[in-house]
């Protein structure tokens, strides 16, 4: 499952550095999360690093875009090449 920014956010920047596939970029008023890239750090990290950021919590799962750990696993794999 993908993750999302919800319209709690604050711009404040943090999160899209910390994205190790480059999924985060700012939208037209706040940052969002392409779900086609977003891989909620599987395959990097133990845990999702924008959440581990961000001071107002408003990055959830994403419902419309549900993916198992292996589904999630995969996409890491075919957009690292590994």
């Amino acid at each position: 499952m993908a993750l999302y920014i919800t319209d709690e956010c604050i711009n404040c920047d943090v999160c899209e550095p910390e994205c190790p596939n480059e999924a985060i970029y700012m939208g037209e008023e706040i940052y969002e999360i392409n779900p086609d890239l977003c891989t909620e750090c599987v395959g990097h990290y133990d845990e999702p690093q924008c959440v581990e950021v961000c001071p107002v919590d408003c990055i959830p799962k994403d419902p419309d875009h549900e993916e198992s750990y292996d589904e999630l696993m995969a996409k890491y794999k075919k957009l690292t090449g590994g």
